[in-house]
C-alpha cells in the first residue's frame, strides 16, 4: 500500500501513553475496532438495492471504495504513523493550518461522532422491540437507553484493550451467521438477478448517502494511535485487513441476498437481511442475523466512543482543552471525555434516525475537506518530515487522489436540506466562537491549560529546523 521511511520521528511521538501500565492494542483488536468504526457488518445497506437496483448496488460497492475508501484509508495510515498520539485527525490539521483550525477540526469531529453514536442504543433496541414489545417507547424504552449507554460507557472506561477484544467477539458473532447464509444461498443463484437495473428509477439521495454512510469514518482510528502498539507498523496493517473486511462484509451477502431470492425493491429496506436469512436456513437464522444486528450496534457504540473520548484527551493534551480533560482513570482510559461523550449521546438520542444521519454527514464533510487541505499542506510544508509510512505518490498525485472524494463532498453536502444545512452550519459558529472563549479562559487563568512536553510543536518558532531534519 506503501513506503516506510525512517523512525527518528515517530520515536519522538510514542510518549502520547506514557503509562506504562496502560495495555497497548495490537493488530486483531485493532482490525476490528477500525471494522466497526466503518462498518459494523451489513446491517443497513439493504436501502442501497430499493434506491438503485441490484447492479447500481454491487457496483457502489465496488466503486466506492476506490473514490472514498482507499484514499482515506491511506491518508490515515500516513498522518497516523506521523504523529502516533492521540488527537489524530486533530494533530494533523492544527499542524499545518495551526491551532485555530485544529480545534475547529475537533470539535466537528467530535459533535459528528456523539450525534452518530446517539444512533446506537436506539437501533439496538428497534432489532429487540419486535421480541419484546415494550421496548416500543414510553418509560420502558428510555429507561433501556439510558441503561444500555451506561453499561457500554463503563466498557470504555474498564480500558482500550477490553474494548478492542470486545470488540473482536461481536465482529465474529456478527459476521458468521452471514457466511452462512451465503453458504446456503448458493444453490438458488441466478447471477442474472445481479444485472437487473433501471436508471429512470433510481433515488439517488438516497443511494449516495447509504453508500456515504456505510464506508466513511476510516480516519476515528487516528484519535486512538497513542494507544497502539508499535503504530507504524501496526496502523497501515490494521486499515488494509480492515478495507478488504469492511468491502467483503458489504458485498458477501449483497450478492446471496439479490441473487438468491427474487427481486421486489420495496422489501429491501433496514432489516431485509434477517428476511432472507429466514428464506434461505429458517427462523433459527433469523434470529442469529437479529442477535448480530443488534450487538453490531454496541460494537459500533464503544467502537466510537473510544475515539471520541480519546481525541478529547488529545486535544487537552495539545493544550487545546482545559487540562482536566487529559486526567486517566485507574485503567488508563480518558475518564471526563468519556463522561461528556456519554452525556452527548443522551442528549441527543431523541432525534430521528434521518436528522442524526443528515446532522453527522454535513459536519463529517466540512472535517474531512480540513483534513485533505492538511494532509496536501504538510507535504508541502515539511517534505522531508520523516513518515514511517507514505503514500506511494507525489504532491500532485496526492492532490489528483483526493480530488474524486472532494467533488463527491460536495455532492452529498449539496443534497442537504436546508434544516439540517442550518442547525449544522449553527454548530459550526459555536465551533468558531468558542475558541476564542477558551483561550479567554485561558488568559484568565479561570482553567488551567498545558501543552505535554512529549509533544513537538511544528507552529513553534524554530521547530520547522527540527521537523526538517528528520530526514526519511
Amino acid at each position: 500500500m506503501g513506503e516506510y521511511g525512517g523512525p527518528d520521528y515517530h520515536g519522538l511521538l510514542e510518549g502520547a501513553a506514557r503509562a506504562s501500565n496502560i495495555g497497548k492494542v495490537s493488530i486483531i483488536p485493532l482490525v476490528f475496532l477500525i471494522f466497526y468504526e466503518v462498518s459494523g457488518g451489513p446491517f443497513g445497506i439493504e436501502d442501497s438495492v430499493q434506491a438503485a437496483g441490484p447492479l447500481l448496488a454491487i457496483l457502489g460497492f465496488l466503486v466506492f471504495p476506490l473514490i472514498w475508501s482507499i484514499p482515506e484509508a491511506l491518508i490515515t495510515a500516513e498522518m497516523g504513523t506521523m504523529f502516533p498520539e492521540n488527537g489524530g485527525y486533530v494533530v494533523w490539521v492544527s499542524s499545518a493550518l495551526g491551532p485555530y483550525w485544529g480545534f475547529q477540526q475537533g470539535w466537528m469531529k467530535w459533535l459528528s461522532g456523539v450525534i452518530d453514536n446517539a444512533l446506537y442504543p436506539v437501533l439496538f433496541l428497534d432489532y429487540l422491540k419486535s421480541t419484546i414489545p415494550a421496548l416500543g417507547g414510553g418509560i420502558p424504552r428510555a429507561s433501556a437507553v439510558l441503561g444500555l449507554t451506561a453499561l457500554l460507557t463503563f466498557m470504555n472506561y474498564r480500558g482500550l484493550t477490553i474494548v478492542g477484544w470486545v470488540a473482536v467477539f461481536l465482529g465474529v458473532f456478527s459476521i458468521l451467521p452471514f457466511i452462512i447464509m451465503g453458504l446456503m444461498a448458493i444453490p438458488k443463484l441466478r447471477p442474472k438477478r445481479w444485472l437487473v437495473v433501471n436508471l429512470h428509477n433510481v433515488d439517488w439521495n438516497l443511494y449516495l448517502n447509504t453508500l456515504f454512510w456505510n464506508l466513511n469514518y476510516w480516519d476515528s482510528i487516528s484519535t486512538l494511535a497513542g494507544e497502539v502498539d508499535n503504530p507504524s507498523k501496526t496502523l497501515p496493517k490494521a486499515l488494509f485487513y480492515a478495507l478488504i473486511l469492511v468491502v467483503v462484509g458489504y458485498l458477501y451477502p449483497l450478492l446471496a441476498g439479490t441473487g438468491a431470492i427474487p427481486l421486489d425493491r420495496e422489501l429491501w429496506t433496514d432489516g431485509y437481511f434477517s428476511d432472507i436469512a429466514k428464506i434461505l436456513g429458517g427462523v433459527w437464522l433469523t434470529w442469529w442475523v437479529q442477535g448480530a444486528a443488534a450487538l453490531s450496534n454496541a460494537g459500533m457504540f464503544v467502537a466510537e466512543m473510544s475515539s471520541d473520548s480519546y481525541q478529547l484527551l488529545g486535544m487537552a493534551e495539545r493544550g487545546m482543552l482545559p487540562e482536566f480533560f487529559s486526567k486517566r482513570s485507574r485503567y488508563g482510559t480518558p475518564l471526563i471525555g468519556i463522561v461528556f461523550s456519554a452525556s452527548g449521546v443522551l442528549l441527543l438520542s431523541w432525534l430521528s434516525f434521518q436528522e442524526i444521519v443528515a446532522a453527522e454527514n454535513f459536519l463529517y464533510c466540512f472535517g474531512m475537506l480540513l483534513e485533505f487541505v492538511a494532509f496536501i499542506r504538510l507535504r508541502i510544508k515539511y517534505p522531508r518530515a520523516s513518515r514511517p509510512y507514505k503514500v506511494p505518490l507525489g504532491t500532485i498525485g496526492c492532490i489528483l487522489m483526493i480530488i474524486p472524494p472532494t467533488l463527491l463532498i460536495f455532492v452529498v453536502l449539496a443534497f442537504s436540506s436546508l434544516k439540517v444545512m442550518f442547525v449544522s452550519l449553527a454548530a459550526v459558529i459555536i465551533g468558531l466562537v468558542l475558541q476564542p472563549c477558551l483561550r479567554y479562559v485561558e488568559k484568565k487563568q479561570w482553567l488551567r491549560f498545558s501543552i505535554s512536553p512529549d509533544l513537538p510543536d511544528f507552529e513553534a518558532p524554530g521547530n520547522e529546523n527540527a521537523a526538517e531534519s528528520l530526514i526519511e
